[in-house]
Formats: structure tokens, sequence, C-alpha cells
């Protein structure tokens, strides 16, 4: 396909390029050799079924803020590059069931939002693409009959009421290989899929009623050690600082001070690393609720004084998450920003990046034409503007400059593949977990 039926190329400038150009130069010259340790550790620990990780270029830094295990956005990614994701989709089949015919997707309880049902539509068709049959068994509570939703792009999809059938669960007259989860189980764990024989995924422990982001994070700092190792970088440069802070009550002011302290901590390490490279910014720190999604529960801080005067509104807002879930655990994360603007109002923007199985399957520019470059772009209620990325990610060129966009959206890639790698260490710690806890049910 030619330049000329493409996109076009989002224009966005970078602050503080140079630094980023080390690190992008880091990554060119060791291409060869990051892509062997992929293979390595894929072989290790198999990718989630697929991914979406947002990122921060900094100019100076660049690195994830969040990673999605059941994503949504489909629908922005550049349609040019469906057949990377409808092959990444039959290569992991090829593990989770070769002889897959059809698939059950979970989406979200979302009976208002088209955004979602939009994406859900592209996810349809590019399992479709891939082979399947495809059913959408949904957990609305009120839902007694198959329900059609007519879509602004001119698609349509059928809700079908879930089914449980001893230790499986379906729709009516379908017998599918697999069950893959497209809500991410904020409100807890539901009965009807307790237990179940069928094969998963993503793992139902990866949802947001018992997966926590510091513990992703944990596994992340250990991964971007081992990387910044292979490629002889300051592992800071593409690690977040983060402290995690347990059993506070926003409303009750209970375990403030425990915020308090990690905030101080996390500033005070940010700031000897800016000194450390000669960064003339201020540091921020971000705190955030340890589960869930959506952009809730999250706020920007400078200071340990900005967690004191919080008012009234502010505790509530930070009080709850999706489905009006209650925080108790708090991460508090380095403030990474993002100098990456786009258009004439030099709109803040932010990378994000898809996956399918362990192939990047390309992302869009997340655009906010109301934020600033220290606050967090994914934000309920507001208006963003997603931009396909033009290119998908999936290897350099070497002949260009390390900033161009081939070798900008390289280096997203790689980053974004060394969070979906922590994903994959999560999901097999939590196996080992579900393993024992099996283990010790029988002997007992």
């Amino acid at each position: 396909m030619g330049n000329d039926s493409r996109p076009a190329v989002p224009h966005l400038t970078t602050a503080l390029t140079g630094p980023l150009q080390k690190i992008e130069t880091h990554l060119l010259q060791n291409q060869a050799g990051i892509e062997r340790w992929f293979r390595s550790q894929w072989q290790l620990t198999p990718a989630p079924f697929y991914c979406s990780v947002d990122l921060r270029n900094a100019g100076f830094k660049l690195a994830p803020v969040d990673t999605n295990l059941f994503p949504a956005g489909f629908n922005n990614l550049n349609p040019a590059f469906r057949s990377l994701a409808v092959q990444a989709v039959q290569a992991a089949l090829e593990r989770i069931c070769p002889s897959a015919g059809g698939v059950l997707v979970i989406p979200e309880n979302h009976t208002r939002n088209l955004f979602y049902f939009e994406s859900l539509a592209t996810l349809v068709e590019i399992l479709t693409k891939a082979g399947l049959r495809v059913r959408l068994g949904s957990m609305l509570p009120d839902l007694r009959e198959p329900k059609t939703v007519e879509l602004p792009s001119g698609r349509r999809l059928t809700l079908e009421p879930l089914v449980r059938r001893e230790n499986k669960i379906t729709v009516t007259d379908f017998d599918p290989c697999f069950v893959l989860l497209n809500n991410d189980l904020s409100g807890g764990l539901p009965t009807v899929l307790q237990n179940l024989e069928q094969p998963v995924a993503p793992p139902l422990s990866l949802g947001w009623w018992k997966r926590l982001k510091s513990n992703h994070f944990t596994h992340y700092h250990r991964i971007a050690a081992e990387f910044a190792d292979l490629i002889k970088i300051d592992p800071w440069l593409i690690d977040p600082i983060f402290r995690k802070c347990g059993k506070i009550d926003f409303e009750k002011r209970t375990g403030e001070e425990c915020l308090v302290n990690y905030v101080e901590e996390v500033l005070a390490a940010t700031r000897l690393k800016y000194r450390e490279n000669g960064i003339d910014q201020e540091p921020f720190a971000i705190v955030k609720a340890d589960a869930g999604t959506y952009g809730m529960a999250i706020m920007t801080v400078k200071s340990a004084d900005d967690v004191r005067a919080l008012n009234r509104k502010q505790r509530n807002k930070m009080a709850h998450t999706k489905e009006g879930q209650a925080v108790t655990d708090i991460m508090v994360q380095e403030g990474v920003y993002t100098f990456e603007t786009w258009g004439a109002k030099n709109a803040v923007a932010e990378p994000v990046v898809y996956m399918i199985d362990h192939f990047v399957i390309g992302g869009f520019y997340r655009v906010h034409t109301e934020r600033r470059t220290d606050e967090n772009l994914n934000a309920p209620g507001m208006q963003f503007e997603p931009l396909a990325f033009a290119d998908p990610c999936s290897y350099p060129d070497p002949h260009q400059a390390p900033d161009a966009n081939p070798n900008r959206f390289y280096a997203y890639g790689v980053l974004a593949r060394l969070a979906l790698l922590a994903a994959a260490r999560e999901s097999k710690e939590a196996g080992l977990a579900t393993a024992t806890q099996g283990l010790k049910q029988a002997i007992v």
C-alpha cells in the first residue's frame, strides 16, 4: 500500500530529543540481540492473548506507565496493519487451542458506550478473519434473549445471554474451544465464571478483582534491569520508580502518612536521577489506585503537601474506581513527562501500543487538548483524538535517523513488549499460585 493511501503521519514534536535519540540509538545498535533475547523470553513465559501499553515519552526517558490486559480501542488502530493482528491471533491459537473452531468473547457490561462497541466489532472482525466462529456471551443480568446493537460504522453486534452448563460457559447452540475475556472484572469475579474447565484467556486471576499494578511493575522493574544490562543503559531511563501503599481510606483519612512518606520517597529518588542526568524539570508523582482502569482514582502531585491538602471532592474522586469499587491500595509512581505534542494547539500526546500474543500489531497516539505534560491523558469525561500510527512498530529502519518515525515506533514496540513480558510473568506466577492452592485443597 502506497504512502498516499495511508493516514497522514502525525506531525508530532518532542522536546529534549537528544537523550531519547540516545536510547533509540542503543536499540538500533542492539536490534539483533534484543530480538534474540525476546525470543528466549517467550519460550520461558508465553505472552498473554492480548495487551495494550500506555507509554510516556519525556525525551530523556521513555517508559510504560500502565498495562491493560483486557484492551479496548482496537477501532483506533491503523486498518492497514489488520493482517498483523490476524496472523498474531493465529499464532496464539497454536498454543491455546490448535483445533479451535469457535471462541466465546465475554464483553464489558457497557450498554451505551458505542466507542467500546466499535472496538468490540473490530476485535470480532480480527478473530473472524483468523478463522474463528465468534459469539458474544454477555453477563448483563437483565439480558434474557439476544440483543442486536447497531453501530455508527454501519456494523452490528449481537449480545447473547451467557449460559453455564456444568463447568463450561457458552451461548445457545455453540460449543466454543476457548473463552476470550474482554471484561476486566473490576466488579469482582462472577459466580458464573468460577471453576471453569475450558481455557480462558487472559486468565481470570489477571482481572482487576485480584490483579495489582504494583505487582506488575515489580516484575517490570526486574525485566528493565535485565534488559538495560543487555543494551548497556541506565535502567531508570526505561523504568519509572514506584512504591506501594496499602490499606488507605481517602474518605476517613486513614493511612495518609504512609502515602505522604512514599510520595516524598518517590520525589526524592526522582530528583536525584534528574540531577545525575542534568535534567532541568520539576519532578512529580502519580498517585493512583493499585487496581482498576479507565483513568479513575488518579492524580498528579508535586509535593507531600498536595496529599495533605486534598479537599473532600478530591478525596471522594480518589476513593472509588470503576463500578464504584472502593480504593484501599495505592501505588505512587514516578511521573514521566510526555513532551510529544500534536497540531497547531500543541496538544499533549502519548503513545499506546497494542499486541496480540507476543507480536506488536500497531498503536495510536492519545491526544488531549486540555491536559498538561505532567497529567494523565486517559481521563474519564474528557475528549481525546486517537491518531493511528503510520508504521507498525515491528522493525526499525537503520538507514534513517534514530528519531525517524519507523525508529521511534520500533522503540515504542520494544518498551511495550517489555511490559508485555512483565504481564507474562504475572500470568505464570498467578498460574503457579492457583496450582499450589488446588494441590493443597486436594491434600486436605
